[in-house]
């Protein structure tokens, strides 16, 4: 793959984001009066937080963007020389040529340690006539409450249904794929409003084919189709626990899933078993409880039998 889509793709200008409008309006507001105070970008992944810091900063330094702008990520250098040092030495400079500040993007700083955090907040206050800050992360609640408070917070949300649409019917008109119904339901339901993965999906797909549907999409994404998971269900709750534990160990095997995978499809597909709802909740309950075990350190395999041997029980 000569170019990674989710760099092709990601958007130039406000108008280009999808699923983030409000947000977006009171951005570019910012931008345009050429000011803005410290921002804290707080949601899931995949869903415009980077691009959105990229398009802020190069909306407003124009062709300069990249000597005005830092990008960093947390995860990466996560101790306290990294606010000491590189951070520190880029916010006290001034700008480069007649720009009002210079913008460091600190990605994933909810992975900052708390000694990071607290020099980060200083250097927040001591240089705010020279350097703006934007801050990304999964986990507001991991950044600590005088750094949220120095912040405008804004929360970003998975994308809709009709943005990703938008987003494959671009994608499938410039590299000329097509998609089916059937698959563009499946993209939507697998990505969960992430962007970045829709983008690394389909790229994967159009190597193998041009005419992408859902069963190229489930092999991409090594998981199981739905009616397969249901099966399952199925015999469980009915009480045929050794064709259910087959069923499980021939999917899995075929798909090459984890427990973790599986189980997770399982808890999905529960609510469109056609049994009572308080035997969904037991069942849910029981799936539940089978991760936390996985999580653990207990055998995949075996807590995965215990759960549909404990759904036989129920369905009785």
């Amino acid at each position: 793959m000569s170019t990674i889509w989710t760099e092709k793709y990601r958007p130039q200008t406000f108008d280009e984001i999808k699923g983030q409008d409000k947000i977006v309006d009171r951005v570019k507001a910012f931008v345009d009066q050429k000011n803005m105070p410290h921002l804290l970008f707080a949601g899931p992944a995949g869903v415009g937080k980077t691009t959105l810091s990229l398009v802020i900063a190069k909306q407003m330094f124009k062709e300069d963007w990249q000597y005005n702008f830092l990008e960093l990520n947390a995860s990466d250098e996560r101790g306290i020389d990294i606010v000491r040092n590189k951070i520190k030495d880029f916010a006290r400079t001034k700008s480069i040529k007649d720009v009002p500040f210079k913008i460091i993007y600190l990605d994933e700083c909810d992975s900052l340690t708390k000694e990071a955090q607290q020099a980060l907040r200083r250097t927040m206050e001591n240089y705010t006539n020279t350097c703006r800050f934007i801050l990304s992360c999964n986990y507001s609640s991991k950044i600590l409450d005088p750094i949220q408070s120095r912040c405008t917070v804004f929360r970003f949300k998975p994308l809709e249904e009709k943005d990703i649409k938008d987003i494959i019917k671009n994608i499938a008109h410039t590299e000329k794929l097509k998609v089916s119904d059937s698959a563009i339901k499946v993209l939507i339901e697998v990505t969960g409003g992430d962007a970045r993965r829709l983008e690394n999906i389909l790229q994967s797909c159009s190597v193998i084919s041009k005419n992408i549907d859902d069963n190229l999409i489930f092999d991409i994404v090594s998981a199981a189709k739905p009616k397969e998971v249901l099966d399952i269900l199925k015999w469980s709750s009915q009480g045929e626990f050794i064709r259910a534990r087959d069923l499980l160990l021939d999917t899995m095997l075929k798909h090459g899933l984890s427990g973790f995978d599986i189980i997770k499809q399982i808890q999905k597909e529960i609510w469109s078993l056609e049994v009572e709802d308080k035997v969904k909740l037991k069942m849910s309950e029981k799936c539940g409880e089978t991760e936390f075990r996985m999580v653990e350190g207990s055998d995949e395999f075996l807590q995965l039998e215990s759960m549909l041997a404990s759904f036989a029980l129920i369905g009785k």
